[in-house]
């Protein structure tokens, strides 16, 4: 009778200590593929915050056409000047990092930053100054009170623009937002030296 009941707990220890190993391996289990969740679901926080931030900056931090201008000579614009500010909401813009699409009659040309003077700006180039600048931040758009002026010399980029002529431009900042605008040569420049454009 003793060794029968000896047996007997010596089965049932055998089958706990199985029992035991087997739940030890499923918490190990669970908790190296907790681990491997929670590891994942930052990565993909961190990835769409990210994302979230290049996204809004894209769209915010932009610049604004105020105004825009020609300068005439011979009945043709061979120079187009625009007037801008930092758009609403938008952080500080480096306008020497800005580049400018070009799309004109006769010619598509992308144009960088250069601190030459307008008629001394290359057919690739734009000239930024200020207008309005209290802190001295220029070519910086830094507050809503900023006002400078960007000027592309249309005679080096193609050819001065005709009465009627259109171009189109495209204005990237280095957050990667655009502002476009047309300026529009009026049907007729004679007697003018400057034109709204």
């Amino acid at each position: 009778m003793k060794e029968k009941l000896k047996e007997r707990l010596t089965d049932r220890g055998q089958v706990g200590i199985g029992t035991l190993i087997v739940f030890i391996a499923m918490v190990l289990v669970a908790a190296i593929a907790a681990g491997v969740l929670i590891n994942t679901a930052g990565f993909l926080q961190t990835k769409s915050e990210q994302t979230g931030q290049e996204s809004s900056a894209q769209v915010s931090n932009r610049v604004q056409v105020v105004s825009a201008f020609g300068d005439v000579a011979n009945e043709e614009v061979e120079q187009i000047n625009l007037t801008v500010m930092r758009g609403s909401g938008s952080d500080d813009i480096n306008l020497s990092s800005a580049t400018i699409e070009w799309i004109g009659p006769e010619e598509a040309r992308t144009l960088v930053h250069n601190t030459a003077k307008p008629k001394d700006l290359n057919g690739t180039e734009f000239n930024v100054s200020a207008i309005k600048d209290p802190d001295g931040s220029e070519p910086v758009l830094n507050t809503q009170d900023d006002r400078f002026k960007i000027t592309m010399n249309a005679t080096e980029i193609s050819s001065p623009l005709g009465e009627g002529e259109e171009v189109k431009l495209k204005l990237t900042t280095q957050y990667g937002a655009v502002t476009q605008y047309r300026a529009n040569v009026p049907q007729s420049l004679s007697q003018e030296s400057a034109v709204t454009v």
